[in-house]
């Protein structure tokens, strides 16, 4: 049964600039493996963390690095849960589909729970 969907859509320029002008931001949303990450996968993991955001109905407060986008071997990007966000995921099946293209990222998060 689905329990929550979640979608965000990023302005890789914009979301560049801010990551540019705001000392700290990249360290506060990333995980150290994120970082190394170009900015339009940067963009797609933000987005992807705000639809995670959106499917759990979290409100504010939880912390960018306890859900981390981590690609499979066949390139299939999946979430890595720590903390308050595993606690709020508990279990679930969370399915995550990342674009990007044309300067937008995008993500989408279902939350499916048996």
């Amino acid at each position: 049964m689905i329990d929550g969907i979640g979608i965000d859509v990023v302005d890789i320029e914009r979301f560049k600039s801010s990551l540019e002008r705001t000392p700290g931001l990249l360290e506060k949303l990333f995980t150290i493996n994120e970082q190394t990450k170009p900015i339009h996968s940067l963009a797609a993991r933000f987005a992807a963390k705000e639809a995670l955001a959106k499917a759990l109905s979290a409100g504010k407060g939880l912390s960018w690095q306890e859900a981390e986008v981590v690609n499979l071997e066949n390139g299939k990007p999946v979430f890595l849960f720590r903390g308050e966000i595993a606690d709020l995921v508990d279990g679930a099946d969370v399915h995550l589909s990342l674009s990007h293209d044309a300067g937008i990222a995008s993500a989408m998060v279902i939350v499916e729970r048996t």
